[in-house]
C-alpha cells in the first residue's frame, strides 16, 4: 500500500465488478486469502470460506457455519459483527480487506435485530449503552416494553381490525364525488369498475354508483362470479378490495368515491382496477408478521428482569425552603477567544420563554483555555418557588478590556460583547429531584448575529462533541443533607383552589374587559392590569373562554409556587380543547408537565388523517422536550404502532435529522423503540434506506465527474447488478402504498440544474402508469415539505367546504442531511418552456400571451378544451391565494408548471413568509401574487371581453381566501411549531407575523376581504412588471452555455 494511504475506501468506490483480494482469519488459526466480487453477499463469502477451508488443516474443528459470524473494522474504526448476512461486501465496506471469523456468542436473533436497527437508523445501539446514563437506560427499557406490548396486542386483532393498522384507508376529506370536467355529475351517474379475483385471470367490468359502500361492489362481483362460473355464492364480508399493483385497499363504511384512488379515476375519466382478496390471504400476511415477532420476543421474554422495588427515602418538602437558589460556577475548559479580552459567563433561570428572576453575571477573568471563576451565583428566587421545569441557561462571552477604549467613544459602544457559546441544563433531574453535585456542561457554539446571549429555546442536551466544545464546570449545592423532590401533581392539586378566596365573581365591566382581551386573537402581550384581571377571573376563563387557555398560561406567575398550585388545580377541570388549539400548547413557552399532559389528552381526539397532516410539526416540537420520557413521545409511538402509514412517516421525519447533534440521541432512541414495536417494518424500511444509499452514490457520481457526465453514463451505472437490485422492489418513501417495482434505466436521467437532481422512472405495476421520483442532494427540502404540507391542508379545508381548486400538492420528503425525494408530476411542463417553444426569441417569449392557450388547445382538442380551461381557472385561483397567504417568493415562469389537463401548479419553494429575492437592493418581486395577462387570457378563453369567466375566477379566489381566514389560527400554530426546525426563514415570531397579516388574524371577515380585493387588483395592474421579470429570467436561462 502506498505510504500515507490507508484503508480500502477507493477500492469500494470503484465502479464495475472488479474482484478484490481479501484476507480471512479463522478461529482455528488458519489464514486464507482469495478474491471476492464487491457484489458478493456475506453469506456467499462464508460458503466460499468453508469451501476453501475444507482442504486446510483443522477443518473438522470448525463445525456448523451458523455457529460463526464475521467481524471487521468498519469505516468509523469500530469493530463490527456482520450479523446481517444478506448484505453485500460492497455495502459493508470494511476499512481493511480483512474479515475475521469468530464463534457466535449470545442470542443470535437479538443480535441480528440489533444490527438491523443500527444500520437502519444510522446510529449504533452500542452508542446508547456507552452513554452509561440512567435516564437513557430507563427510557429504553420502558419504551421497549411499551412497544413490544403494542406489537403483541396488534397480532391478536381480528383481520378487519388488523387491516386498519396495516392498510389504513387513503381518503379524501369529504365524500362528495368530483365534478366531471366543468359539468356537475348527476347523482345517478354510475362508473365502470374492472374487478378480478386473486389467483384468477378472469376479470369483470361492473357498473356501480360511486356513492355505494365497497361491500355493494363486492356483493355485485360475487354475484357475477357465481353466475359466470356456476359456483356457490360467497359472503362479501369474507373479502376486501385491493387496488391493482398497490398496497392500497378499499373497505369499510366509506362511499367508494371518497377513496383517493377511486376519486382520481373518476376525475380523470379512467376505470378503476381492483382485485377481490379473500380474508385467508390477509390472515397469511398477519401470520407472517406474527412469526417474525414471536422469534424476537421468545428469545427475550425469558431474560426480562423484574421491576426494581421503589426505595423509600427521607425527604423534605421543597416548598418549605425559603432560601435563595444558588449554584457555583467553578471553571471553564477548551475556551477559545482573542487575546486582550476578558471572559464572562451569564446565567439565567427560565420557565419556557419566561425569565424567572434577574440574570446573574460573573466577574471578568482573563482569556485562557481553562479560565477559573470559582464563584457563587445567587438568584433572586427562593428554592420553594422554583417551577418543576426550571432550566438554567448559560452564555459564555468575551468583552474587550475597557482600558483600551479611546476617550471620545460614545456610550452606545460600551458593550462590545463577543458571544462564544451557550448551554442549558435542567434544575431538576428526570426523577423530579433537585440536582446536586458537579456537572461538566459541554457547550454549543453561539450564533454571532443573535442579539440575545442566552438561548432558553435551545436544547438541554450537552454537546456530544466533547473533545472540541468549550466546557463549563458547575456545582449544584446540597441545600439539605437528603434529596429534595418537587412535590408530585396529586399533592399539588390536593388543596381545592376554589376555596382560597382569591377567585371572585366578575362585575359587568370586568367581564366585558375580559371578553375584549379574549377576542383579540393577535395579541400575546398583556398590560399589568390585564394580567391581574385575567388571573383574578381565571375560573371565568375556564368556564366561558376555555379555548384561550394559552393566554392564562402566559400570564401565570410561574415563580410563585402558590400560583402554580392554583393553575394545576384549575387544569383538572378544564374542558378538552379542539386539536388545533391544543397544538399551540406544545410550544416551548408552555413546558409545565401538567400542561403537557393536558395537551396530549386533547390531541388523542385527532383522527389518524389529522395526525398525519400535523406530523411534521409534532416531530419538530419533540426538540422542546426537557426529558427523554415524555407524554408526546409515548403518544406518537402509540399512534405510529396503531397505523402503519403514521409509523412510516414518523420514521422518516426522525431519521432525516439523525445527523443533528442536539437531537441525535432523542430521535435515535425513539427510532429504536419504533423498530422494536414493528419488527416487520424494519425489512421494508431497510430496503428503502438501501435504495436511498444507492441514489446518493449515483448523485455523487454525476456531480463528481471530472469530464462532463452524460445520461448514458448514469444509465450504465444503474444497470449494474447491485444498483438494479437495490433500486427495485421497494415501497416509495413518498407514499408507502405505491410499489416501485422495477427501475427503468433507459428512462432515467439527471437534470441540468445546479444540484443535478436524479430523475428516476419505474415501470408500472398492473394497469398503472409509470411512476417517477426525483432524488435531490444538496438542498434542504424541509421548507418545500412544509410549504407543500400547507398547500395540502388548504386543499383539504377547501374541499370540506365544497370547493375543489384542483391543487397538486405533490409528494416531497426530506430523508437525510440536505437530501430527499420529490414526486414527478407526469404530463406537465414549465410555463417558460411552453413560452420559449412558441417563440423564436427568448426576449419576446415571456410576452407571447397566446402561447399558453395554444398549448392547452393542442393537448385538449375540441370538447376537451372547456374542461381544461376550467381546471386552469380553478387551480390558478388556488395557487394565487396560497402563494399570497404563505408569502412565497422567487416566482418566475420556470417554477410555475402546467399539466396537459390544464392544472397549474407551483414548484421549488425556496423563499416564503415574504422573504423575496432582492437584487441591487431592489425587491425584485413587487407583486403580492402572480397573476399575469397570459393567465387571464386563458381564463377568459382567449376573448378580451369575457368578463363573466374572469369574475368567476375572482369569486373562487375570494371564497378560497375567506375559508383560509376562518382557519387562520391553525396555520399560525403550525408555523409557530416549526420554529424548532431551524429553517433560515422561520426562526422567530416576527417571521410568523407575515402569516398573521396575510390571513388578517384578529380582523373581521369584511375587513379581510376588502384588503384582499385591493391586493388582487394590484396584482392585475402590475402584471406587466411580472412579464418584465419573467423576460429577464428567460434571457438569463436561455443564455446559459
Amino acid at each position: 500500500m502506498p505510504s500515507g494511504k490507508y484503508g480500502m475506501q477507493e477500492e469500494w468506490e470503484k465502479e464495475g465488478d472488479q474482484e478484490i483480494m481479501m484476507d480471512f482469519l479463522l478461529p482455528t488459526g488458519i489464514f486464507l486469502k482469495f478474491p471476492v466480487s464487491p457484489n458478493d453477499t456475506i453469506k456467499s463469502i462464508k460458503k466460499m470460506v468453508w469451501k476453501n477451508a475444507s482442504s486446510e488443516a483443522l477443518f473438522g474443528a470448525l463445525g456448523d457455519p451458523d455457529a460463526y459470524v464475521f467481524t471487521c473494522i468498519n469505516q468509523t474504526a469500530e469493530r463490527e459483527e456482520l450479523e446481517e448476512e444478506s448484505r453485500r461486501i460492497n455495502d459493508v465496506r470494511p476499512f481493511m480487506c480483512v474479515l475475521r471469523l469468530v464463534a457466535r456468542e449470545g442470542d443470535r436473533v437479538e443480535k441480528l435485530t440489533n444490527t438491523q436497527i443500527s444500520l437502519l437508523i444510522g446510529k449504533g445501539l452500542h452508542e446508547f449503552e456507552a452513554q452509561k446514563n440512567h435516564e437513557v437506560n430507563e427510557f429504553r427499557t420502558k419504551m421497549r416494553m411499551f412497544c413490544e406490548e403494542k406489537a403483541q396486542e396488534r397480532q391478536m386483532l381480528p383481520w378487519q381490525q388488523w387491516m386498519k393498522y396495516s392498510f389504513p384507508c387513503d381518503l379524501e376529506p369529504c365524500c362528495s364525488p368530483p365534478e366531471y370536467g366543468s359539468v356537475k355529475s348527476k347523482n345517478n351517474k354510475k362508473i365502470f369498475i374492472n374487478v378480478k379475483f386473486e389467483a384468477c385471470d378472469e376479470s369483470f367490468m361492473l357498473q356501480q354508483d360511486p356513492q355505494d359502500l365497497p361491500v355493494a361492489l363486492m356483493r355485485s362481483a360475487l354475484k357475477k362470479k357465481a353466475t359466470v362460473f356456476r359456483s356457490l355464492r360467497q359472503e362479501p364480508e369474507d373479502y376486501t378490495l385491493q387496488v391493482n399493483g398497490r398496497w392500497d385497499f378499499i373497505y369499510g363504511k366509506h362511499p367508494m368515491c371518497q377513496f383517493k384512488y377511486i376519486f382520481s379515476c373518476l376525475r380523470n375519466g379512467q376505470n378503476p382496477y381492483l382485485t377481490m382478496v379473500h380474508h385467508s390471504t390477509i390472515h397469511k400476511y398477519q401470520e407472517d408478521q406474527g412469526s417474525m415477532y414471536n422469534q424476537v420476543y421468545k428469545s427475550r421474554s425469558l431474560s426480562r428482569p423484574p421491576p426494581l422495588p421503589l426505595k423509600k427515602q427521607n425527604t423534605s418538602s421543597l416548598w418549605c425552603i425559603s432560601e435563595p437558589f444558588y449554584i457555583h460556577l467553578l471553571q471553564g475548559s477548551r475556551v477559545n477567544a482573542g487575546e486582550g479580552m476578558k471572559l464572562v459567563v451569564q446565567a439565567g433561570l427560565f420557565h419556557g420563554s419566561e425569565l424567572l428572576c434577574k440574570v446573574v453575571t460573573t466577574s471578568e477573568v482573563t482569556v485562557c483555555s481553562e479560565p477559573l471563576w470559582d464563584q457563587k451565583l445567587e438568584f433572586d428566587i427562593n428554592v420553594a418557588d422554583l417551577p418543576r421545569m426550571s432550566r438554567l441557561c448559560f452564555a459564555l462571552y468575551a468583552v474587550l478590556e475597557k482600558a483600551k477604549k479611546p476617550r471620545g467613544t460614545k456610550k452606545k459602544n460600551k458593550k462590545a460583547d463577543c458571544p462564544i457559546a451557550w448551554v442549558n441544563t435542567m434544575v431538576f433531574d428526570y426523577k423530579d429531584q433537585l440536582k446536586t453535585g458537579e456537572f461538566l456542561l459541554s457547550t454549543w457554539p453561539s450564533v454571532p448575529d443573535k442579539s440575545d446571549l442566552l438561548n432558553p429555546m435551545g436544547t438541554v442536551e450537552k454537546n456530544p462533541n466533547v473533545d472540541s466544545a468549550a466546557g463549563l464546570l458547575i456545582r449544584f449545592p446540597n441545600i439539605r443533607p437528603h434529596p429534595l423532590y418537587y412535590p408530585p401533581l396529586d399533592k399539588i392539586s390536593g388543596g381545592n383552589m376554589e376555596n382560597n378566596g382569591d377567585t371572585t365573581i366578575a362585575t359587568k365591566e370586568e367581564y366585558m374587559k375580559l371578553k375584549e382581551i379574549m377576542d383579540n386573537k393577535n395579541s400575546t402581550e398583556f398590560f399589568e392590569d390585564e394580567k391581574e384581571l385575567l388571573w383574578k377571573l381565571r375560573t371565568e376563563v375556564r368556564d366561558h373562554f376555555h379555548e384561550s387557555l394559552s393566554k392564562l398560561l402566559l400570564i401565570t406567575k410561574w415563580n410563585r409556587h402558590e400560583d402554580v398550585v392554583q393553575l394545576v388545580s384549575l387544569l383538572k377541570n378544564w374542558r378538552d380543547l379542539p386539536g388545533i388549539h391544543a397544538l399551540e400548547l406544545l410550544d416551548y413557552s408552555f413546558p409545565d408537565p401538567a400542561v403537557r399532559s393536558f395537551t396530549i389528552r386533547c390531541l388523542r381526539k385527532l383522527s389518524d388523517n389529522e395526525l398525519l397532516q400535523y406530523l411534521i410539526q409534532l416531530v419538530q416540537v419533540l426538540k422542546y422536550e426537557s426529558y427523554l420520557d415524555c407524554d408526546l413521545t409515548t403518544f406518537l409511538l402509540e399512534r405510529a404502532l396503531s397505523n402503519w402509514r403514521i409509523g412510516h412517516f414518523l420514521f422518516w421525519h426522525l431519521r432525516s435529522e439523525i445527523h443533528v447533534a442536539s437531537v441525535s440521541l432523542r430521535f435515535g432512541l425513539i427510532l429504536e423503540a419504533y423498530c422494536r414495536g414493528n419488527i416487520h417494518h424494519i425489512r421494508l424500511l431497510t430496503k428503502q434506506n438501501e435504495a436511498l444509499g444507492k441514489m446518493k452514490a449515483l448523485s455523487d457520481f454525476v456531480k463528481s465527474g471530472s469530464q462532463k457526465m452524460t445520461a448514458d453514463d448514469l444509465k450504465l451505472c444503474i444497470r449494474q447488478e447491485s444498483y438494479l437490485e437495490a433500486l427495485s422492489d421497494l415501497l416509495s418513501p413518498l407514499n408507502p402504498s405505491i410499489i416501485l417495482a422495477e427501475i427503468c434505466a433507459d428512462k432515467c436521467r439527471f437534470m441540468d440544474s445546479k444540484m443535478k437532481p436524479l430523475w428516476l422512472m419505474y415501470n408500472p405495476g398492473a394497469q398503472e402508469d409509470m411512476v417517477g421520483i426525483i432524488f435531490k442532494k444538496g438542498d434542504d427540502l424541509r421548507q418545500d415539505m412544509l410549504t407543500l404540507q400547507m398547500i395540502q391542508l388548504m386543499e383539504n379545508l377547501w374541499k370540506k367546504e365544497g370547493l375543489d381548486l384542483r391543487m397538486i400538492p405533490y409528494g416531497c420528503l426530506s430523508t437525510g442531511n440536505k437530501m430527499g425525494l420529490i414526486e414527478v408530476v407526469k404530463n406537465s411542463d414549465t410555463i417558460a418552456n411552453i413560452q420559449r417553444n412558441s417563440s423564436n426569441s427568448a426576449a419576446t417569449a415571456a410576452f407571447n400571451k397566446d402561447a399558453l392557450l395554444n398549448w392547452l388547445k393542442s393537448k385538449n382538442p375540441e370538447d376537451k378544451l372547456d374542461p381544461a380551461i376550467e381546471e386552469f381557472t380553478l387551480s390558478c385561483a388556488g395557487y394565487c391565494v396560497a402563494t399570497y397567504v404563505l408569502g412565497i417568493g422567487d416566482r418566475h415562469n420556470d417554477n410555475i408548471m402546467i399539466r396537459e389537463t390544464g392544472q397549474l401548479f407551483h414548484i421549488d419553494f425556496g423563499h416564503f413568509l415574504g422573504n423575496f429575492k432582492r437584487k441591487l437592493g431592489i425587491n425584485r418581486e413587487r407583486v403580492p401574487f402572480i397573476l399575469t395577462y397570459d393567465f387571464v387570457h386563458v381564463i377568459q378563453q382567449g376573448r378580451t371581453n369575457n368578463s363573466e369567466k374572469f369574475e368567476r375566477f375572482r369569486e373562487y379566489c375570494e371564497r378560497a381566501y375567506k375559508i383560509l381566514c376562518r382557519n387562520a389560527t391553525l396555520f399560525v400554530n403550525l408555523f409557530a411549531m416549526m420554529k424548532a426546525a431551524g429553517l433560515p426563514e422561520l426562526t422567530s415570531f416576527k417571521d410568523i407575523q407575515y402569516l398573521k397579516d396575510s390571513l388578517a388574524l384578529g380582523k373581521s371577515e369584511e375587513e379581510a376581504l376588502k384588503n384582499f380585493k385591493v391586493k388582487f387588483n394590484e396584482a392585475l395592474r402590475e402584471s406587466w412588471k411580472t412579464k418584465v421579470n419573467w423576460m429577464m429570467h428567460s434571457l438569463a436561462k436561455d443564455n446559459r452555455p
